[in-house]
């Protein structure tokens, strides 16, 4: 809402040229290790980290022989700072469904991360899922208080934490 002080959250779905800008955010702001899997090789956003972190959304997410989650990219005030993923899983019974979400420093302890979740929330609801999971780690504080007041149960699970909240 203009005037009102409050940032313009948009989540935009994936698809190439959203990537690219997706990239761009990620090396700007982000460590490699926060937004994709390991990569051997220097610390770093070295190039072969990059080529890894097209491909890895490419193959989950735009590729439709190999797509297995619906990922959107996080837009604030007309700029990328993050990403955002649904990935159906099977439950005992009912669907459920993943969510991911990773935000560039610059964008963390803005209250993004609750407003995205919320929209996650919805959109699994209205895809029919009935259970909506996450998974974060112990010392990730901020992951915590986002996933309980979703109103989501926290399991703590070793090194990591998971978060169930039933439709």
């Amino acid at each position: 809402m203009p005037g009102s002080g409050e940032s313009e959250i948009v989540l935009i779905p994936l698809d190439e040229p959203g990537l690219e800008r997706l990239l761009e955010a990620a090396v700007a702001d982000a460590e490699p290790t926060e937004v994709m899997p390991p990569v051997e090789g220097p610390a770093g956003w070295t190039e072969a980290r990059r080529e890894a972190f097209l491909a890895f959304h490419r193959r989950r997410s735009l590729n439709p022989d190999t797509a297995i989650e619906t990922t959107w990219v996080v837009e604030v005030d007309g700029r990328v700072c993050g990403a955002a993923r649904l990935r159906p899983v099977s439950g005992r019974s009912a669907l459920e469904v993943e969510a991911g979400v990773w935000l560039g420093r610059s964008a963390r302890g803005r209250g993004i991360g609750r407003k995205v979740t919320a929209v996650l929330l919805d959109a699994a609801r209205d895809g029919g899922a009935a259970k909506f999971v996450a998974t974060t780690t112990v010392d990730n504080a901020a992951a915590h208080r986002l996933l309980s007041g979703a109103g989501a149960e926290l399991d703590v699970r070793g090194t990591e934490i998971d978060a169930h909240l039933d439709f």
